[in-house]
């Protein structure tokens, strides 16, 4: 980090480093859990590329999300980076 997120800035910077994380975390457990466990006898119902969408969520969408996921977070790592004035 650089002087300028020092103290304050630092803590701020943590803070939202966190929260992102997190975030994306719990979407992540919500889609690969929630969808392709919890809720995948009702999501049969509705079928995506011939499979049923629970099972497709369960063997392939909570992947995409994943790397989707994974996409988003180096574009907002970006840009708390720039926010905060750190060089990564």
């Amino acid at each position: 980090m650089t002087e300028k997120t020092v103290g304050t800035d630092a803590k701020a910077y943590w803070k939202a480093v966190i929260r992102l994380t997190i975030s994306l975390l719990v979407i992540w457990f919500a889609v690969s859990f929630g969808a392709g466990i919890l809720l995948r006898d009702w999501l049969d119902q509705f079928h995506i590329g011939g499979a049923p969408l629970g099972f497709w969520f369960a063997q392939q969408g909570s992947i995409y999300v994943f790397v989707g996921l994974i996409f988003y977070y180096c574009v907002a790592m970006r840009r708390l980076e720039r926010k905060f004035g750190v060089k990564g």
